[in-house]
């Protein structure tokens, strides 16, 4: 297990940093505990946590870097606070009241998220094992849960299924909520998944993903629940899409700028005549959240580098007819893109 308290303080550059968010207490300490917060400085870093979580906490951390102590009514985070001159805080996650309380303990405060992002951006091996431990049991379940699909199913009956797969195989939770969309449905590329009941012919749009020790999986599938012939513009924007999704894994080189990433695929399906349908970025970084830097988009002046974890998700929707995304979760070694995805095809399934 990771911790990285003491890579945070460094490049922090204060007495001390104090964190509350949840997800940057558990990449900070390797442990995530409601109400739970944590304390780096130069002689350590401790987390504080109340009675609920002690037991666990001990056991967990026990041989890391990271101190538990319990609190109690006593302990509060200002009285902790109050022996340092500069304290960084996450100001991205920290609300404007609780800025205001730590402010009145005279401290300077300063911006840690800068750090965090940086830090947290490039995962390194143990990071990697999880995010690829989670990409197989999502790949493991999508695969379980096709043979069980069936004609009159919800959308929520197979959301559900998935996940229940998911979890048999070793997932402690899913990444986000599962997006399962039939027919036009797929067209929203965020479709909340609904009581709508699946017939032949339909197209199946799944966007899913887990998480093992916190890291996220990320997968998009989309494919046909049998064909029944009136599928020929479906077919061919879905050779568009899978071409796009290619061509960025063999284009897209460490020392790009996101803008640069997203242009390979955004190019070619403009050229294909898609592109006002492809309304969304390309990739988004992938970690302990589902939606972490860098950004792989129009805008994203961010440069990639060996280690970055994101998705390769081209997709093209059109209005009231079909939507197609097909999406990895990838990273960067030796300069160039590597998936995590080897278990599921591409190419246009037919159930």
């Amino acid at each position: 297990m990771q911790t990285n308290g003491k890579k945070i303080f460094d490049m922090v550059g204060a007495d001390a940093v104090y964190t509350d968010c949840a997800y940057l207490v558990r990449y900070i300490a390797g442990f995530e505990a409601e109400n739970g917060f944590v304390i780096s400085d130069q002689d350590g870093t401790t987390l504080y946590t109340d009675p609920r979580y002690i037991e666990a906490a001990e056991k967990r951390l026990a041989g890391t870097e990271v101190a538990v102590r319990l609190t109690d009514r006593s302990t509060t985070v200002e009285e902790l606070l109050k022996k340092y001159s500069r304290v960084g805080i996450a100001f991205n996650e920290t609300s404007y009241a609780k800025y205001l309380r730590l402010k009145e303990t005279g401290v300077e405060l300063i911006d840690s998220m800068p750090a965090f992002r940086s830090a947290m951006a490039v995962k390194n091996d143990w990071e990697i094992s999880k995010i690829a431990r989670a990409c197989e049991i999502a790949e493991d379940g999508f695969l379980k849960t096709l043979p069980q699909i069936k004609e009159g199913m919800t959308e929520s009956e197979v959301a559900a299924l998935l996940e229940y797969n998911m979890k048999i195989l070793g997932a402690y939770s899913t990444s986000f909520d599962t997006i399962v969309a039939f027919g036009a449905h797929a067209a929203v590329p965020h479709h909340e998944t609904s009581a709508t009941k699946l017939k032949f012919g339909d197209e199946i749009l799944i966007d899913f993903g887990c998480k093992v020790d916190g890291y996220c999986s990320d997968i998009t599938r989309t494919f046909l629940f049998g064909d029944d012939q009136k599928h020929g513009e479906f077919k061919k924007a879905y050779e568009a899409v899978l071409t796009a999704h290619e061509l960025v894994k063999e284009r897209l080189l460490a020392g790009m700028t996101g803008v640069q990433g997203d242009a390979i695929a955004r190019d070619y399906l403009t050229e294909k005549g898609y592109g006002k349908l492809f309304t969304h970025s390309l990739g988004h970084g992938i970690g302990l959240n589902i939606h972490e830097y860098p950004s792989i988009s129009p805008k994203g002046e961010n440069v990639l580098q060996n280690g970055m974890v994101f998705s390769d998700e081209p997709g093209v929707y059109a209005k009231g007819e079909y939507g197609i995304r097909i999406e990895d979760t990838v990273t960067l070694e030796n300069g160039k893109v590597k998936s995590f995805m080897s278990k599921t095809d591409r190419n246009l399934l037919v159930l």
